[in-house]
């Protein structure tokens, strides 16, 4: 019987002491979500009252009377012995927790730094910085379009010959490719930043002299090294920071702002008898605005690094990384998408003025403006759109905005007259507009931390080869059967973003 009253004495009323129990004290309630640990369960002595252990004698904060353990009769819960709960443990009314610390709840005075730095606000002037440069980017990739049939004019040249502006600025784009995490690892981010603007005010200012024709296609060489370089470093920073899908549409909404101010500047130089080379000091202009903004935002960030939790200490040469990115599924995959996505993009903005002139006898000064309409819904699906797939889903989203781009685009085909098509491009523009920032989006989540940089340069690289080799294929198409072709060969890179998008892996929690 004694063994009985012993081992339960917790549980069942055994009436063997003298003196009837009037007033029992109350047992301790464990706070606790979760079941005892294996150490709590080891600690309990049965047959005691349970009343937490006590705190040691050096510790700065005596207990409390009602905390004192009161003297054993025999009637009492079990407690845990004497002892200080380990350094850095959660205790709640002297039990040692099972579960880890909240950091909003349990210790709100906790170092945030991981948290802090993924913020907007932290970053401001980072991220405003890269929507500034996306904005002179979009400038300079949309003018193209407007420019062109006064640059087969001045230089008396047809389709194919300058559709080659489109394949050295793919050029430039893989030579960034190779040797942007070089850079970034030899001068920094803020440096390597300095450069790329550099390397596009040196393109600027071969164009604005109104130089042959092959140093033009030289200047679009060094555009985009230079692009392509600010590109990748801000979509990895911006992709890495809280709600990155929108961060992304902003700054790639800024490139589509970009894309309607260029060709409405462009087509007003050259409709109003200015030279279209003088459109490119608006562009010198404002990047030498962007080398400023560059310098003041990112020259402190090697050395905020040393506290920002979520850089990692690269062990690997970067020509390792180039390598392991090379074979990583997600980083071969984006490519092949953005190589379509930004294909049909670069296709659509510079052919479809040509289009509409051939095909649907619009005047070269009005339908000029048609690629800004374009570039407008573009600029107006990353503001608007973005927050919307965050919400809902970055991979279905692409699915059904491609889907709708690929009916759309038909309507541009067989529509017979000026404004249907003018119309039905900006719906299309609007409806591109977010896919490119959630595909980096989703790149990034699946792209491990290390290879980040060369990946999406990779990829970055890939878009830029698409968007020369689909408008160079436009432009050699074109000299033969007419600018039609521009139709069907968007079409076809929709099927094969959508194709490619499927075999992308499944998203799974970050683990690093």
């Amino acid at each position: 019987m004694s063994f009985y009253a012993t081992a339960f004495g917790a549980v069942v009323d055994i009436e063997s002491h003298p003196e009837r129990i009037t007033r029992p004290s109350p047992a301790v309630q464990r706070r606790v979500a979760q079941a005892p640990s294996p150490v709590e369960l080891d600690e309990l002595t049965w047959g005691t009252r349970y009343n937490g252990p006590d705190i040691p004698s050096d510790s700065a904060v005596p207990p409390s009377p009602s905390e004192e353990r009161p003297p054993d009769n025999g009637y009492q819960t079990p407690y845990v012995a004497k002892q200080a709960p380990p350094t850095g443990a959660q205790t709640t009314n002297g039990v040692l927790a099972s579960r880890p610390p909240n950091p909003q709840q349990d210790s709100p005075q906790q170092d945030t730094t991981t948290d802090v730095v993924q913020r907007f606000s932290y970053h401001k002037w980072r991220v405003l910085s890269a929507c500034f440069e996306q904005l002179t980017n979009g400038m300079t990739a949309s003018a193209a379009g407007a420019l062109i049939p006064y640059i087969e004019r001045d230089y008396q040249i047809g389709y194919a010959i300058v559709s080659t502006i489109f394949i050295t600025q793919a050029a430039g784009y893989l030579l960034a490719a190779l040797f942007a995490d070089i850079i970034l690892s030899k001068v920094g981010r803020a440096k390597t930043l300095i450069f790329s603007e550099l390397m596009v005010i040196l393109a600027y200012v071969l164009l604005v002299c109104n130089p042959p024709f092959g140093v033009v296609v030289l200047a679009y060489l060094f555009q985009g090294i230079g692009m392509a370089i600010n590109t990748a470093l801000n979509n990895v920073f911006c992709a890495n920071l809280a709600q990155g899908t929108v961060i992304l549409g902003a700054a790639h909404g800024s490139y589509g702002v970009g894309g309607v101010i260029g060709p409405i500047i462009a087509t007003s130089f050259v409709a109003n008898g200015i030279l279209w080379t003088r459109y490119w000091l608006v562009t010198l202009g404002l990047r030498v605005l962007c080398v400023f903004t560059v310098a003041f935002s990112w020259w402190r960030h090697e050395k905020e690094a040393q506290i920002n939790l979520r850089l990692e200490a690269r062990q690997s040469a970067k020509r390792q990384l180039f390598w392991q990115a090379l074979r990583n599924r997600t980083t071969l995959i984006g490519a092949l998408f953005i190589f379509a996505y930004q294909g049909a993009e670069v296709s659509i903005s510079g052919w479809v003025i040509s289009f509409l002139i051939s095909f649907r006898n619009g005047n070269p000064a009005q339908v000029g403006y048609v690629s800004s309409g374009f570039w407008a819904g573009i600029a107006v699906g990353r503001f608007l759109l973005s927050p919307v797939c965050y919400r809902i889903g970055e991979k279905r989203s692409v699915i059904c905005l491609t889907l709708g781009a690929t009916v759309l685009q038909v309507l541009v085909w067989f529509i017979p007259n000026v404004i249907g098509p003018s119309v039905a491009v900006s719906f299309v523009g609007l409806l591109l507009g977010p896919v490119y920032p959630c595909a980096q989006a989703v790149f990034s989540r699946l792209l491990p931390r290390k290879i980040q940089t060369s990946s999406i340069s990779f990829i970055s690289s890939a878009g830029s080869s698409g968007g020369a080799v689909a408008p160079f294929l436009t432009g050699l198409l074109a000299g033969v059967s007419g600018t039609w072709v521009l139709n069907p060969i968007c079409i076809g890179l929709f099927s094969a973003m959508l194709a490619s998008w499927f075999f992308l892996p499944k998203i799974e929690k970050r683990e690093e």
